[in-house]
């Protein structure tokens, strides 16, 4: 694409999604401090945390060493842990929104679990492919276990997946397995897309573009995690491709956000170094905002775009972005989506008590910081 199509992307975007017209994304109105969401993923964690181990123990001594070392429950030399095994954000959304529309979440936790070692699964893989060496405050399994073995761990989480739902006797366990298996194959063209847009010049990635391989990779797990959990509740079609659609485009908001924490987030709270993505010249959703704003922070950016990184030139391209408006822009079009997924939730779930939940891990995860 040439930066003149890329420019009119942008400007088809609406009037307050533009770069450079937004600052942080609008105070709730009540104060927010995520008590209810993190009530939720504890939760989530104390149910969804056994079947997992469960799950993971069966599998042959050498993946179980590298899964239990990547879910923060062993040391690389095979020695209990204390890790951190993640938010549980995707299977929080699976017996939240199951409970929601009135099914029972104990019914729900083995779909629950489905999601979480999928999730896992494409954590390993990503690792490997974009070369990153830091996931939850330690060294990713890849560097710890090699890119074979990392690899090979992450295929046997996706089939431990398919094999929960395929064993589960549970009515929606084979809609569940196939809308879980679809969603397997949206989530690797997502990942192949975002793979071929890194050889491509600055200018030649749209944010339509990117904004679909972002659904695809993120926002697809989270959209068909809630449909699992309208699926377990025995809702019709409408009410789960509602909470699919609900999850979608909190998970685009989730990501924006997640791009924004990758370029200016604090490494020590976020576990990951800042501005990896710019080293790398990935194209993130602010990068190729910044990229199509037409300003001359954007001609900055792509001139460094076009070469590898250089030591030292970190904090010039985090500026170049700034000034081109990447972070307002990704800051007010997270506020967007969110709307956008409210709206979504509303067709499913209207009584708002019934929705809280769902309301409170969706802000968790857009109001987050780190």
């Amino acid at each position: 694409m040439t930066e003149s199509k890329q420019s009119t992307t942008l400007d088809r975007q609406s009037p307050a999604s533009a770069p450079g017209r937004h600052g942080p994304l609008p105070a709730p109105a009540e104060p927010y401090d995520g008590h209810e969401a993190a009530v939720i993923l504890e939760r989530t964690r104390a149910s969804v945390d056994p079947e997992l181990r469960r799950a993971i123990d069966t599998l042959p001594d050498s993946m179980r060493r590298i899964a239990r070392y990547h879910f923060g429950w062993e040391h690389a030399d095979g020695s209990p842990a204390a890790g951190n095994a993640g938010k549980a954000i995707r299977p929080a959304l699976v017996l939240t929104a199951s409970r929601a529309l009135g099914g029972r979440q104990s019914a729900a936790v083995g779909a629950a679990a489905a999601v979480e070692l999928v999730h896992n699964f494409t954590l390993l893989h990503d690792d490997v492919m974009d070369r990153d060496t830091t996931r939850r405050h330690r060294p990713t399994a890849w560097t710890v276990f090699g890119d074979a073995d990392a690899i090979l761990a992450g295929d046997a989480l996706q089939a431990l997946a398919q094999r929960l739902l395929a064993e589960d006797p549970h009515p929606a366990s084979g809609a569940a397995a196939a809308r879980l298996a679809a969603c397997v194959v949206e989530l690797c063209a997502g990942q192949h897309t975002d793979t071929a847009m890194e050889r491509r010049g600055p200018h030649e990635v749209t944010l339509d573009e990117v904004l679909a391989m972002a659904e695809a990779k993120t926002g697809a797990l989270l959209g068909c995690a809630c449909a699992l959990g309208a699926l377990y509740a025995g809702a019709d079609e409408a009410d789960v491709e509602a909470l699919d659609a609900f999850g979608r485009q909190a998970g685009l908001a989730f990501q924006l956000i997640d791009d924004v924490i990758g370029i200016w987030g604090d490494p020590s709270r976020t576990g990951k170094p800042a501005g990896a993505d710019l080293m790398a010249r990935k194209k993130s959703l602010p990068v190729v905002a910044a990229l199509a704003s037409g300003t001359p922070a954007a001609a900055d950016l792509a001139e460094l775009y076009r070469e590898p990184y250089e030591e030292g030139g970190l904090e010039r391209t985090v500026l170049a972005v700034e000034q081109a408006g990447g972070r307002d822009w990704a800051q007010s079009q997270a506020a967007d989506r969110m709307a956008r997924a409210m709206q979504e939730l509303s067709r499913a779930v209207p009584d708002p008590e019934a929705a809280g939940g769902l309301l409170a891990l969706a802000e968790f995860v857009t109001r987050r910081t780190t």
